[in-house]
C-alpha cells in the first residue's frame, strides 16, 4: 500500500486507496476503543470522563437534519424510491459532491471502521465507515456489529459511508439544499455526509440503506427495540416508536433479554438486531428508574454526547438541557447485563406501537386487531420530542408513517404489506401504548407514569392482560382494558377522559385528534385493502 496508513488492520486488497481515495494525511484502520479514544483526546475532540467515558459536544447540530438528506435519482431507483419523502439529487450533483469532498479530504487524517449491519450472518451488510473525527469512529464501532479481528483481513465493503463534518456543500454545485448534506447513491454504493458533527447521522444513514435493500429479500426492516423472555427467544416482543417514545427504556426490562434498542429486521428465520450497541437519551436519566442504562454513563468507551458536566469532577448533569434535550450516550450492547449475546430473537409474539401523545387523549394501552395495527403502523402518530430534530423545542404532534418516516426510502405501503404478511403468517398480538400525556394536553397534564407503563407491558407480555375486561373506545375504536389484576395501575388511568378535570374538554381534544388521523390517512386510501379502510378513524 502506498497510502499513508499510520495504524490498524485492514484487508490490503481493499484499502481506501483501492477505492480511489488517495492523498490523505493518514489513515487509521479499525482501531479498537482504547486507541480511538487516545486519538480523539490527542486531537482535542473531547474529554475523558468518569470511568473512561468520552465527553463530547456536537456543536450547533445536536440532532438529525432530515431536510438535508438526499437520494440520488437514477434510473435504477426511479420507480422504487418514495420521492414525496426523499429529496432527490441528480447523479451529476452527487458526482461533483464526491469529487469536491475527496479533494477536501486530501492531507487530512481519516478513521476507517469495517463493520456489519445486521446480527444475522445470512442477511448482514458489510459497511465501511470513513470518518474525519476519531470519536465518530468510536461511536460507529458501538452502533454497528464488530467483526472478529481476523475477519478484517478478508473484509470487502459493499457500501461505504464517508463523513467529513468540516466539508461544506454548495447547493448550486451539488444539487442539495444547504451546506449540510447527507447524500445516498445506490448505484455507486456510497453515502456522503458533510457539514454536521451529530453522530446519529452515521447510524441512521445505514438504517436507511437497510430499509431500502432488505424488503427485496422479504425482510421487514423495523424502527423498533426488541427483547425476549429469558431462555425463550420464541417469546419475542418488538417496540415500534420514534426517538423519545420509550423504545430504549421499555425494552431494557431486567426481567427479559434485550435484543436491541432501535433497529431490527424480521425475516423468515425470526428477528435480529441491525446494531451492536445502544444510543440512549439521557435527559432526566436516574439510577433508580433505569439502573442499567445509567450505569453505562460511567463505563469505559461510552460516548457521552451533548451533556453538561462539572469541568473538574466530570460529574454529569442529567437534568441540564441547556445544550439540548437530545443529550445521549452510546455504548456497546454488552454493557447491558441482560443483553442477548447473539442479538437474534424469534418471530415477534407481541408487537407494541409506542406513541407519545401530546394531546393527552389516548389511553396508556389498547389492544389492536391486525387491521387496526396496520392502520396505526401506517399512521405512525406520535409527538416529535424536543431536541430530536433541529428547531423542535417542545413536543409537536406529528404523523410519521411506519414510526420512522425519515428513514423510509420506499413507500409506506411496502413496509405495511411486509408487516401484515408476517403477522398473518406467524401470529402476533398488537398493542398501542401511550407514553405521552394524561390528565390534559402537554402543558396542562402530566407525563404518563413509567411505572404504570411498565406494569401494563408486563401484563401484556406475560399474557395476563388477555383475560382483562375491555371497553371499546368510542373515538378510536380499539379495545381498552378497564381493570388490570395484580397491578398498581389505577383504573382511572385506563380511562383518559376521567383523568381530565373537564370531560367535555377531553371530548373536544379527542375529536380534534380523530380529525387529524382522518386527514393524514387520506394519502393511503388508494393503496390499502378494504379491511384496513374499514377500521380507519374518523
Amino acid at each position: 500500500m502506498t497510502d499513508a496508513v499510520t495504524r490498524g488492520r485492514v484487508n490490503t486488497k481493499h484499502t481506501l486507496e483501492t477505492q480511489g481515495i488517495t492523498g490523505l494525511g493518514g489513515v487509521y484502520y479499525n482501531l479498537m476503543e482504547p486507541d480511538v479514544i487516545a486519538e480523539a483526546i490527542r486531537r482535542g475532540e473531547g474529554e475523558l470522563g468518569q470511568g473512561g467515558t468520552f465527553l463530547v459536544s456536537t456543536g450547533k447540530f445536536t440532532g438529525r437534519s432530515p431536510n438535508d438528506k438526499h437520494v440520488v435519482r437514477s434510473a435504477s431507483v426511479e420507480d422504487t424510491i418514495w420521492w414525496d419523502n426523499n429529496r432527490p439529487m441528480s447523479p451529476e450533483g452527487f458526482d461533483c459532491l464526491y469529487d469536491d469532498m475527496v479533494a477536501h479530504m486530501a492531507g487530512r487524517d481519516y478513521f476507517v471502521q469495517d463493520l456489519f449491519g445486521g446480527a444475522d450472518p445470512a442477511y448482514r451488510l458489510d459497511v465501511r465507515v470513513v470518518t474525519e473525527l476519531a470519536w465518530h469512529s468510536l461511536f460507529i464501532r458501538h452502533m454497528l456489529r464488530r467483526p472478529d479481528r481476523e475477519e478484517l483481513d478478508s473484509f470487502v465493503p459493499e457500501f461505504t459511508v464517508i463523513n467529513s463534518p468540516s466539508f461544506r456543500a454548495d447547493p448550486k454545485r451539488h444539487d442539495c439544499r444547504s451546506d449540510t448534506v447527507i447524500a445516498m447513491n445506490f448505484d455507486r454504493k456510497l453515502i456522503l455526509i458533510g457539514g454536521t458533527e451529530y453522530a446519529g447521522e452515521n447510524k441512521k444513514s445505514v438504517f436507511t440503506l437497510l430499509n431500502y435493500l432488505l424488503p427485496e429479500k422479504g425482510i421487514m426492516p423495523m424502527h423498533c427495540s426488541a427483547n425476549h423472555a429469558p431462555g425463550n427467544p420464541v417469546d419475542t416482543a418488538v417496540f415500534f416508536g420514534l426517538s423519545g417514545t420509550g423504545k430504549t427504556t421499555l425494552s431494557a426490562d431486567p426481567e427479559r433479554v434485550l435484543i436491541g434498542d432501535d433497529e431490527h429486521g424480521w425475516s423468515d428465520r425470526g428477528s435480529f438486531n441491525f446494531e451492536g450497541g445502544c444510543y440512549a437519551k439521557t435527559i432526566n436519566l436516574s439510577r433508580e428508574a433505569e439502573p442499567e442504562i445509567y450505569a453505562t454513563t460511567r463505563k469505559f468507551g461510552t460516548v457521552i454526547e451533548n451533556m453538561v458536566y462539572d469541568p473538574e469532577t466530570k460529574e454529569l448533569d442529567f437534568d441540564d438541557d441547556s445544550l439540548t434535550a437530545n443529550m445521549r450516550c452510546a455504548y456497546p450492547l454488552e454493557y447491558i447485563s441482560n443483553a442477548s449475546k447473539t442479538a437474534i430473537g424469534g418471530h415477534p409474539k407481541n408487537i407494541i406501537m409506542l406513541t407519545c401523545d401530546a394531546f393527552g387523549v389516548l389511553p396508556p394501552i389498547a389492544r389492536l386487531t391486525p387491521a387496526q395495527a396496520m392502520y396505526h403502523f401506517l399512521s405512525g402518530f406520535t409527538a416529535k420530542v424536543a431536541g430530536t430534530e433541529r428547531g423542535v423545542t417542545e413536543p409537536q404532534p406529528t404523523f410519521s408513517t411506519c414510526f420512522g418516516a425519515p428513514f423510509m426510502p420506499r413507500r409506506p405501503e411496502v413496509y405495511g404489506a411486509l408487516l401484515r404478511d408476517k403477522i398473518a403468517k406467524h401470529g402476533a398480538t398488537c398493542w398501542l401504548v401511550n407514553t405521552g400525556w394524561t390528565g390534559g394536553a402537554y402543558g396542562t397534564g402530566s407525563r404518563m407514569p413509567i411505572k404504570a407503563t411498565r406494569a401494563l407491558l408486563t401484563s401484556a407480555l406475560d399474557g395476563s392482560l388477555a383475560s382483562a375486561e375491555y371497553r371499546k373506545d368510542k373515538f378510536f375504536g380499539f379495545e381498552v382494558p378497564t381493570h388490570v389484576k395484580a397491578s398498581t395501575v389505577p383504573d382511572i388511568l385506563l380511562d383518559p377522559r376521567r383523568t381530565w378535570d373537564d370531560p367535555e374538554a377531553y371530548d373536544a381534544q379527542a375529536a380534534k385528534l380523530v380529525a387529524m388521523f382522518a386527514e393524514n390517512f387520506g394519502q393511503y386510501e388508494d393503496h390499502i385493502d378494504d379491511d384496513i379502510r374499514a377500521v380507519a378513524i374518523g
